[in-house]
């Protein structure tokens, strides 16, 4: 097993090391949340000060021709789409992952009309099943079939994560897809938790959601992207016929008229400032090397594993190559065993009812951070620091 000094030995070493100074982080903070919302990266202030001062200042209403306001749910697509393995024209960015999960299913349902049955997970991230449940009630006479059943005949639509939130457990896209396809069925596949942290493709789908501001480090309400199989941009239909996915949004025609290709599933006014810190962060992805990414991120979370030993419940798979940028582990007080982690300076996060998560985001985490947290959660169970009386009431997010 490694000590500090080795670890750092490894952070010098570390052929990511100079993407540490991209981002800023609080001194005596060991931020293990990247996987809920990314760290702010240093360029993300300058950028938005400029859209707000230069282009919404300046120009006024003229920004939406002269600073590029209209296309970017189109030219930041294009951007995001190398991380997932996309290609141009695929990717349209804009309002959130609840509603593109919505669009997605929605469409998928209409390209399949003689089939009435949903696939989805019950593990998923809650939105997501919430969205289907919410969407098979509104159409009535779906079935909603749980992942676990092992069974996608007469399905639809499968709806799945390619990692899950929870235990950071990775699914095989390309095993997954192509037994989809064979039942006959169309498949989804939400990103959140894995663009930015591994290397995605998602190009045998035929749709796939996903965040920006986990590992992408786009900020809170960052917009989201949905991916479309360019088979189905011809036949498939936006529910969310909003005026920006219209052919021609500015001849205000009586009737919804799709624009061809991705665009169709632009819905309403791109939200341009949290745009202007997306493409800000994009600066910073174009530049990684997603195999370096990965291959880091799963010795970071071995090494933690290693570290933590027997002392709590792993949640997460054994096999590094088998989870995602996460190791989750148990244990029956994690809320408040968190609570005091998080008041000496390392932060994770909870998931009920009794997982501690903790996200390791490459770009700005090292072998030493990964080496002084489980130091420190280690001291917390030995003293049982965690046991002080503030830690017993839950905040609203945990």
């Amino acid at each position: 097993m490694l000590d500090r000094d080795q670890c750092l030995a490894l952070d010098a070493e570390d052929p990511l090391r100079e993407f540490r100074h991209e981002f800023v982080l609080p001194d005596g903070v060991i931020y293990l949340v990247g996987n809920s919302l990314g760290a702010l990266p240093r360029r993300t202030a300058e950028r938005v000060r400029r859209t707000v001062e230069d282009e919404w200042g300046r120009q006024l209403v003229g920004g939406w021709n002269h600073a590029g306001w209209y296309e970017q749910p189109l030219t930041t697509g294009d951007r995001i789409a190398p991380l997932i393995g996309a290609g141009p024209g695929q990717v349209v960015v804009g309002n959130t992952t609840s509603i593109a999960v919505y669009q997605a299913v929605a469409a998928a349902l209409r390209l399949r009309p003689e089939r009435r049955v949903i696939v989805s997970d019950v593990r998923n991230f809650p939105t997501d099943h919430y969205i289907v449940q919410g969407l098979a009630g509104l159409l009535g006479g779906y079935e909603l079939r749980d992942l676990g059943e092992g069974n996608f005949e007469d399905a639809a639509v499968v709806l799945l994560s390619e990692v899950d939130y929870r235990t950071g457990a990775r699914a095989d896209v390309p095993a997954v897809t192509a037994a989809a396809h064979a039942a006959g069925a169309l498949i989804v596949w939400d990103v959140c938790h894995s663009v930015g942290a591994m290397e995605v493709d998602v190009s045998a789908a035929d749709f796939a959601v996903g965040c920006t501001y986990k590992y992408l480090n786009a900020g809170p309400g960052a917009p989201a992207f949905l991916y479309v199989n360019p088979r189905h941009h011809a036949a498939a239909g936006n529910v969310l016929s909003g005026w920006h996915g219209h052919a021609e949004p500015f001849a205000f025609e009586a009737d919804y008229r799709p624009a061809e290709g991705v665009r169709r599933f632009a819905v309403s006014t791109p939200h341009v400032l949290s745009f202007a810190a997306l493409e800000a962060a994009l600066d910073v992805w174009e530049r990684v090397p997603m195999a370096q990414v990965r291959a880091k991120s799963m010795a970071l979370g071995e090494l933690f594993v290693q570290l933590v030993g027997d002392r709590l419940e792993l949640a997460s798979p054994a096999d590094p190559a088998a989870r995602g940028s996460q190791i989750s582990l148990r244990h029956p007080d994690g809320y408040p065993v968190m609570r005091a982690l998080i008041d000496r300076g390392v932060h994770g996060d909870f998931r009920a009812p009794d997982v501690l998560r903790f996200g390791f985001a490459p770009l700005y985490i090292g072998y030493a951070d990964v080496y002084d947290a489980a130091t420190t959660l280690l001291e917390v169970l030995d003293k049982e620091l965690w046991r002080d009386d503030k830690y017993a009431t839950r905040l609203a997010v945990t």
